[in-house]
């Protein structure tokens, strides 16, 4: 339990894992967020106070900024903003918000809308201005394509007229205060030409100078929210005016010379999900956080865990607490948690990725529309489980890690961030679970012959019983849809809801399954493949134990198959908890942001050392003997 890396072997196998997490090109992808966080400014700054450090966060923006050839890049390529939230999340979340809605849902959104009007962006991009996104108000949330906010056009001036029109229209949260700057934000309000509603659009507002809000412009500061500070607030308007130019327009809506809307087209929905199609690449990035900071939770409390040493039993020597199966046992589960979370988080952004230049308009069931349901899925499966990783962790550290310069108190509340943000979870996986319901089965179909009772220590066959467990809620949740026919739509909804976001769920696993199983088919015959298929095995099975009653009902598993599960989990969570030590160095975490958590290193009762305290002053009156 408490064995280091030491041998050019195990380096090696953590170095193969290294591959698995981040993919093959890590020195491109993601060599120059991770030699930043290592970096001086990026070191945690104990004793600040919350507006301290929102101005901190501010001011590591501009470094991070600072480094980029061009600040476009993160917001024209998922892949590398992804990897800045995977690296930056763990180490100062409130940034994270900060740098993720300026460069993706800012300076994305405006490079997505680029066709029509070719704008200067260099203020955005040197940061002389900073962008925010201003599109939930109080009163719609989740259902963003219903707010209230205007922006009427004028003929007269060629321009918009944004108002906010009763309390609950006001903007909710965005980070419109002048902390860190002036601030510009794109504003999603209801576009009105000669008294026709035309549906909801983004608009760029500059909002505030270096101290306040511009005229017409309302910005107060919300409470302090749980976790970092960020400086959320509730945004009005009193009938800003801006230019025409202000639009981002596009296929889905203009207003041309003339005065005159047209769009291609005619649904309002269709043309507001164009207009914020950010959020889906935000939902990348959300997971990309998510598993960052599950990662360094984990490290940490594996390395308190081979240094925090406990009385033996019956006087024998002084053993490391991970050596308790009490202790190791979740930290190897979670272990296995972790690289599912990796391995479906680089899944759900390769295949966006491979969608991303088709059209953003398609239908429920072509490649683009379910690029994105696997982004919503990930993201939703991928948050829960780092809230449930982190949380183990600070448990599996006491005490010590509800201490504020340990880090994990503040990454707690992180995970609770990341779960509402870019779409609450439960919102996203409902409408995936509705949008999965009426499609034809998603899960290979497993009533083969071979579908009969295997083994358990057979991918292929874990594979199928995942597969089986998926369609089984769902087929469930259409059964009690079309028992529920005589109801309403939302009745019969209802009915089916609770069986279908279990049948999300279950595709969320199966699907962090087949990435377990493509990379450990990928790996070269050693120990780095042993302890990957290791962790894909205990994945697998504590899955198929939770589902183990209703896979024996359908003759999926034998009653012996049952009555072993246990063991087996068992003897795969002794074979990962004595690999932790190396599998931790697969994360490839700095020394330098893990020497920021005390807990993390072997002298960390030093931190809590008294200078002036009796033992310090009889060691110096020793000294002088």
């Amino acid at each position: 339990m408490t064995a280091t890396i030491d041998s050019t072997a195990t380096q090696a196998t953590a170095d193969l894992l290294k591959g698995v997490l981040f993919g093959g090109n890590f020195r491109q992808e993601h060599g120059s967020w991770r030699r930043l966080i290592a970096t001086e400014p990026f070191r945690r700054a104990p004793d600040r106070t919350p507006d301290e450090r929102l101005v901190l966060a501010y001011e590591r923006l501009r470094i991070l900024n600072s480094t980029l050839d061009s600040a476009a890049r993160p917001a024209a390529d998922p892949r590398a903003l992804a990897a800045l939230h995977e690296w930056i999340g763990p180490v100062d979340p409130a940034l994270t918000t900060v740098a993720g809605i300026h460069y993706n849902l800012f300076l994305g959104s405006l490079l997505d809308h680029d066709g029509d009007t070719r704008r200067d962006l260099s203020d955005f991009l040197q940061l002389r201005r900073i962008g925010t996104f201003l599109c939930t108000e109080v009163a719609h949330g989740n259902d963003a394509v219903a707010v209230e906010t205007t922006a009427t056009y004028d003929r007269a001036r060629d321009g918009f007229v944004l108002h906010t029109p009763h309390s609950g229209a006001q903007k909710f949260m965005p980070n419109a205060s002048p902390a860190g700057g002036p601030k510009t934000g794109l504003v999603a309000a209801r576009l009105l030409a000669d008294g026709t509603d035309h549906g909801v659009f983004l608009f760029l507002v500059p909002l505030t100078d270096e101290v306040r809000p511009l005229p017409g412009v309302r910005v107060r500061r919300l409470p302090m929210r749980l976790g970092s500070p960020v400086d959320h607030c509730l945004t009005s308007f009193n009938q800003v005016f801006v230019e025409r130019e202000a639009l981002l327009g596009g296929e889905h809506g203009r207003v041309g010379d003339n005065g005159d809307f047209s769009s291609a087209m005619g649904n309002r929905r269709r043309r507001f999900l164009t207009s914020i199609g950010r959020v889906t690449v935000g939902k990348i990035s959300m997971s990309a956080c998510a598993v960052g900071a599950a990662r360094a939770t984990l490290a940490v409390a594996v390395r308190y865990g081979g240094h925090r040493y406990i009385s033996g039993p019956r006087a024998t020597k002084p053993v490391p607490v991970i050596a308790h199966r009490s202790h190791h046992g979740p930290l190897a589960e979670a272990m296995a948690t972790v690289f599912a979370m990796s391995l479906l988080h680089r899944r759900a952004l390769d295949r966006w990725e491979a969608q991303a230049g088709t059209d953003p308009g398609t239908v429920p069931g072509t490649g683009r529309a379910e690029a994105e349901r696997l982004v919503a899925v990930a993201k939703g499966w991928i948050t829960w489980r780092a809230r449930e990783v982190i949380v183990e962790c600070r448990e599996r550290c006491g005490a010590q890690a509800l201490l504020e310069n340990n880090g994990m108190a503040e990454l707690v509340a992180g995970a609770e961030g990341v779960i509402t943000a870019e779409g609450d979870n439960l919102a996203i996986h409902a409408k995936a679970a509705a949008e999965m319901l009426f499609a034809a089965p998603q899960a290979p179909q497993d009533s083969t012959p071979d579908a009969a009772p295997g083994d358990l220590a057979d991918p292929r066959f874990l594979g199928r019983l995942h597969a089986h467990v998926e369609n089984l809620w769902f087929a469930r949740a259409r059964a009690r849809m079309n028992g529920a026919r005589q109801g309403g739509p939302l009745d019969r909804w209802n009915a089916a809801s609770g069986p279908a976001l279990r049948g999300v769920e279950a595709h969320a696993h199966r699907q962090a399954a087949e990435a377990y199983a493509d990379a450990v088919a990928g790996l070269p015959e050693g120990p780095a493949r042993d302890r990957l298929a290791e962790l894909q095995r205990l994945f697998a099975l504590r899955w198929v134990a939770r589902n183990s009653g209703d896979l024996l009902a359908a003759g999926r598993l034998t009653i012996g198959q049952v009555d072993a599960l246990p063991d087996v989990v068992e003897g795969l969570i002794a074979d990962v908890a004595v690999q932790l030590p190396t599998l931790i160095e697969s994360f490839a975490l700095p020394e330098e942001v893990l020497a920021d958590w005390p807990i993390a290193g072997a002298d960390y009762a030093d931190a809590y050392d008294d200078p002036e305290a009796a033992w310090q002053i009889a060691a110096g009156t020793e000294g002088e003997r």
